[in-house]
């Protein structure tokens, strides 16, 4: 295998999801209802696009607790009445994770669960601790003992130590330990409760089932369960929902000037869903009209790269008058294949995944449309699918701004020496892939696109450091030259 290549690559042929950032995780929660773990389920099965190595969920039945954490998919996990069984209550919380801090193991899977003072307590958590190393080692070294490598469990170390007496005054004592961006949902023998990070880097909102408050990743969750979208949880906010389904709003913490995740709108929400008042999928349209007015091209045919690619594809059509077609037609029932995976298996594996459709390809000058460029391999390999489909030109249109720079708040994004942007000029990265020409999105141009002037250099309005090199937070777990180099990244920007 190559170096950037995975496992399932190498089985399956061409994995267009191999050069974007990875997921990051989808936390949901449920208070007051009697099918708590089955609409959990199907909160988490909404929430799939987030992480896809594991899933669990934890509930109360007003005596114990009761939990299924497993590895894998929430369909193949939480689909078979039997499981649902195993998890009684009417309060229910549940994670579906791809791992950013920490391996894919089950003591890693969340939620996380420990008996504290006062009883049990269970959370999952979206997001990473940029401190989370830091405090590990101190904890360790005070005697603290881990179960799991995620850096949700210091947490509930945070909040097993804390002299506070209130469980909630506890909870908000280990929140303001701690540095990064997260969005927490945990439960106790009586209370819900949803939190968010200051910046609101990771999202997070609030619904109702029923009367039955709700607390999830994305609106999407909502919708699969015909929930009423309520509000978003704001940044810096706390809301607990008691024993009596009432809802507290706390706001202990210094108010700051939000900074949502732009990634959240290039690429991790789903197109359905609301993140910050927008609509997801009419910005990714907004995208594509303002590329195409920044990088006008002459050309027959937009083909977006599926299936992030598509609604930047459907704005770039419209706005450039170029016409839209599906030139890469995707099998989404592609598992891993039985064959042994010899390099003639794996070039014919490329076409069981991904392949070009040749009758809106053959003699055309082609736009590509996709949302970013991590590595590059995999666009190397899509354009030179297009070039055997019988593309005369291939020409590539990025919907974000080049990515120069690692996320340390969630995203599972390469070191910076694996970004292509990071390391090579735009006609070196050109010539890499093998097109015609190579453009991306403006930063300005992606904060139009949703709603704003442009960026505000001095104060931005969103998480933007992938892009930019400047982190919202302090990032404690880099220190001696690691905190060296992404200070010399950040002033090279």
């Amino acid at each position: 295998m190559s170096h950037g290549e995975t496992v399932e690559t190498a089985l399956t042929g061409l994995d267009l999801d191999d050069d974007h950032p990875r997921e990051e995780c989808g936390v949901f929660g449920i208070f007051g209802h009697p099918d708590a773990a089955a609409i959990t389920a199907l909160g988490l099965h909404a929430l799939q696009h987030r992480g896809q190595e594991a899933a669990g969920i934890v509930t109360f039945d007003g005596t114990r607790f009761h939990s299924e954490r497993r590895l894998g998919l929430v369909g193949d996990n939480f689909s078979k009445r039997s499981v649902i069984d195993r998890l009684p209550g009417s309060v229910a919380i549940g994670h579906t994770r791809y791992s950013t801090t920490g391996e894919t193991i089950l003591r890693n899977v969340q939620p996380l669960f420990a008996e504290l003072t006062g009883g049990g307590f269970a959370v999952c958590h979206n997001g990473n601790l940029t401190n989370g190393l830091t405090l590990r080692r101190q904890l360790i070294a005070e005697g603290a003992i881990y179960q799991a490598t995620s850096d949700t469990e210091v947490l509930l170390h945070l909040v097993a130590r804390s002299k506070r007496n209130r469980f909630i005054d506890r909870f908000i004592d280990a929140l303001g330990q701690v540095q990064g961006a997260y969005a927490f949902v945990g439960m106790t023998n009586k209370k819900l409760i949803g939190a968010r990070d200051p910046l609101g880097i990771r999202p997070l909102v609030l619904g109702r089932l029923d009367g039955h408050p709700i607390f999830a990743s994305e609106t999407c969750a909502l919708d699969i369960i015909n929930a009423k979208f309520e509000r978003e949880v704001e940044p810096g906010e706390i809301i607990v929902v008691d024993q009596d389904g009432k809802l507290e709003s706390l706001r202990p913490f210094p108010a700051r000037k939000p900074r949502p995740c732009l990634f959240e709108y290039v690429y991790f929400a789903r197109p359905d869903s609301i993140a910050g008042g927008r609509n997801v999928y009419e910005v990714r349209k907004n995208i594509g009209r303002i590329l195409a007015e920044e990088t006008p091209i002459s050309a027959d045919v937009v083909v977006p790269v599926p299936d992030s690619g598509v609604p930047a594809s459907i704005g770039f059509s419209q706005a450039s008058g170029i016409p839209y077609e599906l030139g890469i037609i995707r099998n989404h029932y592609v598992g891993r294949t039985f064959i042994e995976p010899t390099q003639s298996i794996r070039e014919l594996g490329v076409r069981m995944k991904h392949s070009a459709n040749r009758a809106v390809v053959d003699g055309k000058r082609i736009v590509l449309v996709d949302d970013s460029i991590v590595r590059g391999t995999t666009s190397r390999k899509i354009v030179k699918m297009m070039r055997e489909a019988g593309a005369t030109e291939v020409h590539f249109r990025i919907a974000s701004p080049p990515i120069k720079f690692p996320d340390y708040y969630g995203i599972d994004m390469p070191d910076q020496e694996k970004l292509l942007a990071a390391n090579m000029a735009l006609d070196e990265m050109r010539d890499y892939l093998g097109v015609e020409s190579l453009a991306f999105l403006s930063i300005d141009g992606l904060y139009r696109a949703l709603g704003e002037p442009g960026r505000n250099a001095a104060l931005p309005q969103f998480t933007d450091h992938y892009f930019t090199g400047e982190y919202p937070t302090p990032v404690a777990d880099l220190v001696g030259e690691g905190a060296k180099q992404l200070s010399l990244l950040a002033e090279a920007s």
